[in-house]
């Protein structure tokens, strides 16, 4: 992997010529491994116990610092997130261990049959269950306030830049009246620790002597303390795979029961904590549109556009069941250029 015209890159290689040698870290084999939305990437190289991870988190964008953070919780609670074996926050540097070469999604994509879906889901519920059993201490938290300035990515991007639609201040005003109430609604749910994007980009198959056991987690540095039902909903109402609603509804029903006998502060009625965990998904898929049309947009990211229909049928989804949101799916329809539909409404 050449270092041309790369800076950072040169820098990276230098750190990693520094740590012990006892890691027996073969640099020539330093690869690409992911990036993300983010200005974070990440590298694969080879070394004595096997293959590990290197983060490149430049400092004038990233903090690694809430990693570090975040990492220790989750593994002071028994979840599967990598090790950190070196850090250098100064530069932006860590070296971590190897949790898998696929993501649930890489191999979602890749052909995968039902018995190994479910496999691999029903330990993601479990391994969802203990993250949300461990303590989110020192975390800023995801309250009505963040949440609701979360959802102006909506009109700003995905309306007014995506799809060029300028809303009248009777829109406005309703798009302002859904948002409180998404934003009031999640505040009575108790709160746990919220790792943000749990979902299949961000879940790693267990490989080798580990391969029936829980899944690696990735990408939690945006954890907060935040409503129980935001990561259900992140799971089953994924912006990067779809799942029909009654796949989505085999999966709740799972968690819930889990969370249950786990403890877990979750409703005791099922239809509650369904409308709980849908309302919170119309918030996350309403931003998402907001976040993927802004990726697009100004930072030149057009993959994400892909995703977008998706995201679009969970938000209609949901507000097509609720009478609450009959607002915004009129919204909906004249930002989309669609028909007005209807729909079972509870």
């Amino acid at each position: 992997m050449t270092s041309a015209a790369d800076p950072r890159l040169d820098a990276l290689r230098a750190w990693l010529a520094s740590l012990p040698l006892e890691l027996n870290l073969a640099l020539e084999t330093l690869r690409p491994a992911s990036s993300d939305a983010s200005f974070r990437r990440y590298f694969r190289l080879d070394a004595a116990a096997g293959t590990l991870i290197v983060m490149d988190a430049p400092v004038d964008h990233e903090d690694s610092a809430p990693f570090v953070h975040v990492a220790g919780l989750l593994a002071a609670g028994g979840v599967n997130v990598p090790r950190i074996l070196a850090k250098d926050l100064g530069q932006g540097f860590m070296l971590l261990t190897d949790l898998g070469q696929e993501t649930f999604y890489q191999r979602i994509q890749r052909g995968i049959d039902d018995r190994e879906l479910q496999s691999l889901y029903r330990r993601a519920l479990t391994e969802l269950v203990r993250m949300q059993s461990a303590a989110p201490t020192q975390l800023h938290t995801l309250d009505g306030d963040r949440l609701k300035a979360e959802l102006a990515l909506f009109p700003e991007w995905y309306v007014g830049r995506h799809q060029a639609v300028t809303l009248t201040d009777a829109q406005h005003n309703a798009l302002a009246d859904t948002f409180d109430l998404l934003a009031r609604s999640s505040q009575r749910e108790h709160v746990v620790l919220v790792h943000r994007d749990f979902h299949s980009p961000n879940l790693m198959v267990p490989e080798g002597d580990a391969a029936d056991g829980p899944p690696g987690v990735i990408d939690f540095q945006d954890a907060l303390a935040g409503p129980i039902t935001y990561d259900i909903a992140s799971l089953v109402m994924d912006a990067r795979t779809t799942w029909e609603e009654p796949q989505q509804l085999d999966w709740a029903i799972r968690y819930w029961e889990a969370a249950r006998a786990a403890g877990l502060p979750v409703d005791a009625d099922f239809s509650e904590f369904h409308r709980a965990y849908e309302w919170m998904s119309l918030q996350r898929n309403l931003r998402i549109l907001g976040v993927f049309a802004r990726l697009n947009h100004r930072d030149g990211k057009s993959n994400y556009l892909a995703h977008m229909p998706r995201v679009n049928a969970y938000v209609r989804q949901v507000a097509e069941r609720y009478n609450a949101f009959g607002p915004l799916r009129r919204i909906l329809d004249v930002v989309d250029n669609r028909q007005i539909t209807s729909g079972f409404t509870f």
